[in-house]
Parts: C-alpha cells; sequence; structure tokens
C-alpha cells in the first residue's frame, strides 16, 4: 500500500467537487478538468502537497491561474474536511495543501502490519528485463563492471516493489573479434609456457590471469594441445578458459550480491542463424543497402549521426549486428520493458538501436537505457589507478576484500548514473558517521539496541491497536512518520525515473531524522502510553531502514 497515492487520490477528489462546484454555480466555465498533478512540494512551508490545476485550466476558463485557484479554494469547505487543516494559494496560482496530522497517526500501523513488505506497491502486470553488468568473459571484472552491478541490481530490486514482475539477465559476449583476441592471447601463451618463442600479439590480453588460466589448462592436458592441429587446440582453450571466466564472473557476482535469472551466450544467436535472420528482416523492410560489398543499416533514419554497418565486406556480421538480434530476441520473449546499463561511452549506440527496434515494429520507448559515468578511486586524496596485487586496474574482488560488500555497493549507488563518482577507499572503511553507508546502518543497529535496553527493563510492546500514536505529536516524532510514508512512494518514482540513488539519499535522510529523534528525546519513560508510541514509532523506523537498505543490497546490522 502506497500512503502517498492514497492521500493524493483523496485530494484529488476533494478539488475535482471544488472544481465542479465551482462550474454549477457559474464561477468558473470549462468544458473538462484536465489531468493534474498533486505532488510534493520541496519547500516544507509550501505545505504537504501543491497542485498544479488552476494553471492548466487558465486557457479554458479564461482568467488568470491565481483567479482560478482563488475561486476553487473558496469552493474547498476546510471545516467539513477531516484532512485537510489549511489551504493556500501561491505564487502564479499554486494550490498549496496542509493536511491535519491524523492521517501520519495511522501509518504505525500499517508498516507493523506489512514489516518486510513495507515499502511494495500494487502489481503493475508488467514484465521488465534488466540487463546489467554483461562483461566481456576476457578479464577480471573492473569498476565500471561494479557500478554497474550495484545500479542494475539495485533497479532490479526497486522495479520489484514497484511492482514489476522482473527478471534480471547477463548477456555473455563470448562471439566475436575480441573472442579472437582472447583466442590468440591464449594459444601464445600456452605456446610460450610450452617452450615456444613466439610473439605476444600487440592487441592481446596481456594480463596475469591469461597466464593463470593457461596454467590451469597446462595443469589438465600438460604439453598435449601441442601435437593437434591448430584449430583444434584454439577451441579447447577458448572454451576451457570462456567456462572459467564465466564461472569467475559469477562467483565474483554473487560475492556482491547479485544473482542473475539468466545467464544468455551471444554465440547461441549466431549458431540459431538468429543474426542472419534480423539482416535480412531489416533488408526486406528496406532499411538496409549496400556499399562498397558491405550492408548497411539506415540508422540516421533515426536520429543516429551515420548510418552503421551491420556486414562487413567479408561476408561477417558486426557486434552491432548480433546487438540487434539480441533486443530483438528480449522483445520476443514478451518484454514489456527492457532496460540496459551501460557505459557512458556506448552513449552514440542508443539513438541506432531504439532505431532498430523501430524499424522491427517495436515502440522504441519501451527500451531504456541507463548510462553510467566513470568511477575514480581515491586514496588519502591520492587517485588509484593499480592494483596492487597485480599492477593493473583494481577489480571488483579487491574491492570488496578492502572496504566490503555493503560498502562497495552503498557508494556506487549514491550518486546519479550519469554523475562521475569519486570512490574515497578511506572514507568507505570508516567506523563513525563520516561515512554514510555506516551512518544509515547505525541508525538500524541504534534502534535495535533500544530494544535490547527495553528487555532488559522487561518492556515489550503491547497489543498494537491499543497504542495511541497521536501521542507522537514532537516535531521530530512527526517528521519521522511522514518520512516512513513515504517511502513507497519513493519506491514508485525511483521505478519511473529509474533512479536508484534516490533509495540511497532517501535512507540517508531517514536515517538523519531517527538520529535527531534520538538527540531530543527518551523513547524510555516514565509515561507509559508515550513510551508504548515511542517503542512503536522505532519499531517501524527499524523496519523501513531495513527494507531501504534491502532495496540497495546492503545488510542491517543489530550491533556496530
Amino acid at each position: 500500500m502506497n500512503p502517498i497515492e492514497k492521500v493524493q487520490l483523496s485530494l484529488q477528489e476533494i478539488l475535482t467537487d471544488a472544481l465542479e462546484e465551482a462550474r454549477e454555480k457559474g464561477h468558473l466555465n470549462f468544458a473538462s478538468i484536465p489531468d493534474f498533478v498533486i505532488e510534493v512540494p520541496r519547500e516544507k512551508e509550501h505545505g504537504d502537497f501543491a497542485c498544479n490545476v488552476a494553471m492548466l485550466l487558465a486557457r479554458q476558463a479564461r482568467m488568470a491561474p491565481r483567479k482560478i485557484a482563488e475561486i476553487i479554494v473558496e469552493h474547498l469547505e476546510i471545516d467539513k474536511l477531516s484532512l485537510l487543516e489549511k489551504v493556500e494559494v501561491a505564487g502564479a496560482g499554486f494550490i498549496n495543501l496542509f493536511l491535519k496530522n491524523d492521517w501520519l497517526f495511522k501509518i504505525p500501523i500499517l508498516v507493523h502490519e506489512m514489516g518486510e513488505r513495507y515499502g511494495y506497491n500494487a502489481p503493475q502486470g508488467k514484465k521488465v528485463q534488466v540487463e546489467f553488468v554483461s562483461a566481456n568473459p576476457t578479464g577480471n571484472l573492473h569498476m565500471g563492471n561494479a557500478r554497474g552491478g550495484a545500479i542494475g541490481d539495485t533497479l532490479a530490486n526497486i522495479l520489484q516493489r514497484a511492482g514489476y514482475e522482473v527478471q534480471r539477465e547477463f548477456y555473455i559476449n563470448d562471439a566475436g573479434n575480441q573472442i579472437e583476441i582472447f583466442t590468440d592471447s591464449l594459444e601464445v601463451r600456452y605456446l610460450q609456457l610450452t617452450g615456444h618463442s613466439v610473439p605476444f600479439p600487440e592487441n592481446g590480453y596481456a594480463g596475469q590471469d591469461v597466464i593463470d588460466t593457461v596454467k590451469n589448462i597446462m595443469a589438465i592436458y600438460g604439453n598435449k594441445l601441442n601435437d593437434l592441429p591448430a584449430e583444434e587446440r584454439r577451441k579447447i582453450l577458448v572454451e576451457f578458459a570462456l567456462k572459467e571466466k564465466v564461472a569467475y564472473i559469477k562467483k565474483t557476482l554473487i560475492n556482491f550480491g547479485i544473482e542473475y535469472d539468466v545467464w544468455f551466450s551471444e554465440q547461441t544467436l549466431h549458431d540459431a542463424g538468429k543474426v542472419d535472420q534480423v539482416i535480412d528482416r531489416l533488408q526486406e523492410q528496406g532499411y538496409i543497402y549496400e556499399n562498397e560489398g558491405a550492408l548497411w543499416f539506415k540508422s540516421s533514419l533515426f536520429g543516429d549521426e551515420k548510418d552503421e554497418v551491420l556486414k562487413r565486406a567479408n561476408g561477417l556480421p558486426t557486434y552491432f549486428a548480433a546487438d540487434i538480434a539480441y533486443h530483438l530476441d528480449k522483445f520476443e520473449r514478451g518484454f514489456d520493458w527492457v532496460i540496459n546499463v551501460w557505459g557512458a561511452d556506448h552513449h552514440g549506440h542508443i539513438a541506432r538501436m531504439k532505431g532498430a527496434m523501430q524499424a522491427l515494429g517495436y515502440n522504441p520507448d519501451r527500451l531504456d537505457i541507463v548510462l553510467m559515468q566513470l568511477v575514480r578511486l581515491y586514496r588519502g586524496g591520492n587517485i588509484v589507478r593499480m592494483s596492487k596485487r597485480t599492477g593493473t586496474t583494481v577489480s571488483l574482488d579487491e574491492l570488496i576484500e578492502e572496504v566490503g560488500k555493503d560498502a562497495a555497493r552503498f557508494f556506487f549507488v549514491m550518486r546519479s548514473p550519469d554523475s562521475h563518482l569519486d570512490f574515497d577507499l578511506e572514507l568507505a572503511k570508516k567506523k563513525n558517521q563520516d561515512n554514510p553507508v555506516y551512518y544509515a546502518q547505525y541508525a538500524h543497529a541504534r534502534i535495535c539496541s533500544i530494544f535490547r535496553q527495553a528487555a532488559a527493563a522487561g518492556v515489550s510492546l503491547g497489543p498494537i491497536e491499543q497504542i495511541n500514536t497521536s501521542l507522537l505529536n514532537e516535531e521530530e516524532e512527526l517528521l519521522l512518520l511522514r518520512k516512513i510514508a513515504d517511502f513507497p512512494d519513493e519506491i514508485r518514482i525511483a521505478a519511473r525515473t529509474l533512479a536508484p540513488h534516490r533509495i540511497a539519499r532517501y535512507v540517508l535522510d531517514l536515517a538523519g531524522l531517527f538520529h535527531s529523534f534520538y538527540n531530543h528525546h527518551r523513547v524510555l519513560t516514565g509515561d507509559h502510553a508515550l513510551q508504548e508510541a515511542r517503542l512503536l514509532l522505532m519499531d517501524i523506523t527499524r523496519t523501513t531502514v531495513k527494507n531501504a537498505l534491502g532495496i540497495l543490497g546492503v545488510n542491517a546490522p543489530e550491533q556496530m
């Protein structure tokens, strides 16, 4: 249940009644009531909610918006409306609505009853696929993969709680040119390690992990692969390496709190002929032309800067062709909404991919791309570029080992995906309230401590329905109640806007309101009725903090 949506519907009904009455009395003249918005204003002094209906009616009513707003307010019988405390007209014609606190006093029972389900919205009846990370299985997972993993998994959690049926998918790029280069690298390393003097390819994968993989192969085959034809040797090498790399990726991501529903192999698209089929389909529909032996997709028709090659002059399809086939496959599997998390360097790929979907008969708005910017690691004010262990880029494994899964995930989603992220390793390890994830987790642990103190004193919550929540009328208490009431709506908005950082910001704000309450008021008091009400407030605050952290893939510890 979404308390904010429930209030918004009530306010919509109240304002609609006032509009109808104003029209009946001849004070306003309009043909139909427009689809107006009731939203939470940024500034508290502008009320609990604000409405823009007067601005939308100005043309129909042929009247200044502020005058329309004043007429609407005149037809609101405040004294007969249990929900409203007062209504004000502001600015050019906004209607600011101030609510009585009664609705907030119903929140504790709702949250207590829903428990870990608090925050979930009504089912949407739509299937959503979130594809993220999808790293080439040729090396270690790096910081970009790590941020994409945290963003994608958090988005999937948000969408599930927003009422969607969600599938997480990893696209294994196990075909194409990069796999050929990977195979070349494996073969040369194998030959070198078995006593042959051969040069390493200039564009090869030179990391230590490739050497380690070849040593694992040698532990099984020894020098025997030298006796095989090159094609057979290369097949054994790459199949072993890909299996090992995918297993590594799975293990690392599980350690990062991510488990996928589907691991989709690019090679299966080629094996099933789906890449050639999609090229033929686009050609039949007139979206492909030939130039210098290559086949080009008319992506410029769909807002791309230039047309793109789908099949090279040598007859080999491009990565873009396989990607079109993959996205077509997604829609053919019945997803209503497809979401990809990509690095910002893929910005130019968006228009052409949406264009390809449109050319194939699908609404391009059903495909959304979340672009994420780069991550810069810092330690003590200095940028960290290289791993101490391998001398190459810092891996996700090393990051988890140093700062832990919780801090890593929280830091990666703390900022909007389209903003650059400076990841401070020293800050992420701090055990004080300067560290954002510690600050949020400490709120949960602190509340657990209150309940341990209560239990030690023989105090426990009585029957919930008998607790007088209207005693929670201190400013810090009301602010906590309102923030908790906002939680399901925050999830709804975060899902609609694909903004995982909203939940990180929300839990920090909620933790801040709790810490403020804790510093101003005692929970265990001599006043039994107030004590009961505050214990219930602490209980629902703990639940909401835990549920919000859970969306981020972060633990809610009971002691710190």
